[in-house]
Parts: structure tokens; C-alpha cells; sequence
């Protein structure tokens, strides 16, 4: 199987690739995502920053969407990782959100799938992802799928005053 740039679902909606002028509905969704997180505030992105993440001369993130009725209601946006162990490619998946009156309809695993076999496709060792503790619901899906936990890992994270602080020190 070959991962789709542009697939029709079962319902009539679309998986593909994300292009050019769907900036403002992947933000929407980055918004939605930020809210059923507990983070409503945290969004800095705008639709200018995506245009230059996702496809300027320097892009090195991606998305896969789901349009419904012309409309995104479904998002995965990933980049690449590497493992220094297999000596291959992986995708991380940064953020994987589907509207609330469109889940149940499949749409987020067809877009984890389309990762899963951009994945099998190019020889990459592995997808992964990270996901919030208190979201029940979502792990519970994770794990229909045969994720596993990386249960010894803990991530970790430098930002604001603190980065700024270690990047000072050298």
C-alpha cells in the first residue's frame, strides 16, 4: 500500500496532503486542539507561519488533512525524526485532532494510516507521538491502533527564559 496524497474515505471526505490556502483551516483546528487541551491561550502559530512552515522554500513540517464538504475537520501534522539505532527516518506525529461533531467517522485513524504507510512506503523505522495523561479517550484509541507506551521515556523540554538562559552559558 502507498501512502495517499489524496484519498476519498468511505463518507465522501477527503484525505490528502495539505496545500496552499488550507492555512486557515489547519490554525482553526490548531486552536480547537489548544482548547481541548486545557491550553486556550497558548497558540502563538498564525496562518503567515504555517504558509512559510508547511510550504516555504524551508518547510520541514507537514500536514495530511481531512475535508468534509469543503471544509478541514481533521488534521496531522508530523515531521521527521531520525534514530541513530536503526540509521533510518521516523515521523513524529506533533498534533493529530478531528472536530468534535465529526469523530467517530474514522477520519482520525485514516490519518494516523496515511502516516503509517508514508512510513512502510519510504522505509522509515517508526511513527510516534506523545499524548497527555488525562486523555483517557484518546489513549484508548491509541491503543486500538497496537500503540504502546514508552513507558520509561519522559519527555523533556527547555523553553522561554530557561532556553534563553542555556543558550547563554556557551
Amino acid at each position: 500500500m502507498t501512502s495517499p496524497t489524496f484519498r476519498t474515505l468511505p463518507d465522501g471526505a477527503l484525505l490528502r496532503s495539505a496545500r496552499p490556502g488550507d492555512e486557515a483551516g489547519i490554525l482553526s483546528s490548531i486552536h480547537a486542539l489548544a482548547v481541548y487541551e486545557r491550553e486556550p491561550d497558548a497558540v502563538e502559530n498564525t496562518a503567515e507561519a504555517l504558509t512559510e512552515t508547511l510550504f516555504g522554500p524551508e518547510a520541514r513540517a507537514f500536514a495530511h488533512v481531512v475535508e468534509r464538504d469543503g471544509e478541514i475537520v481533521g488534521i496531522a501534522i508530523w515531521f521527521l525524526t531520525y534514530s541513530t539505532w536503526t540509521g533510518r527516518h521516523g515521523i513524529w506525529l506533533e498534533d493529530l485532532f478531528v472536530d468534535d461533531a465529526q469523530r467517530g467517522r474514522g477520519y482520525g485513524k485514516a490519518l494516523i494510516a496515511s502516516l503509517a504507510a508514508l512510513c512502510v512506503e519510504r522505509g522509515y523505522s517508526r511513527l510516534e507521538w506523545t499524548v497527555l495523561d488525562w486523555n483517557a479517550p484518546a489513549i484508548a484509541f491509541y491503543r486500538s491502533l497496537a500503540a504502546a507506551p514508552m513507558d520509561e521515556w519522559t519527555t523533556q523540554r527547555l523553553t522561554g527564559v530557561d532556553l534563553a538562559a542555556l543558550a547563554r552559558s556557551i
